[in-house]
């Protein structure tokens, strides 16, 4: 009766699911998400063949070591945003645990 109430929350457990599934599942679904947009639109296919063949064939093979490690670093920080952003949550639920206590 108390979660109907609102007196015990499930915050805690519902945030961690959240968070695994932002971290780890929504930037595969993204890629696949992408991949099948490629396959199903022709444009949108032409369009990405075309661009990334004309990107990496300006690119030189530093500018393409670059490109990529600024990808993989986006990435990363994206990743300890995530984090740090249901740490966040999780503590404020604490917090309010402890001075209901």
């Amino acid at each position: 009766m108390d979660f109907l109430t609102f007196k015990e929350f499930i915050s805690i457990p519902v945030l961690i699911a959240f968070y695994y599934s932002g971290a780890v599942v929504f930037p595969f679904f993204m890629w696949f998400f992408s991949a099948w947009l490629i396959k199903k639109y022709k444009l949108i296919g032409a369009v990405h063949t075309k661009g990334k063949e004309m990107v990496w064939r300006a690119l030189s093979t530093k500018q393409k070591f670059m490109l990529t490690s600024a990808f993989l670093l986006v990435l990363l920080f994206m990743e300890l945003f995530w984090r740090m952003l249901f740490e966040y949550l999780i503590a404020f639920m604490q917090m309010r645990d402890a001075l209901l206590q």
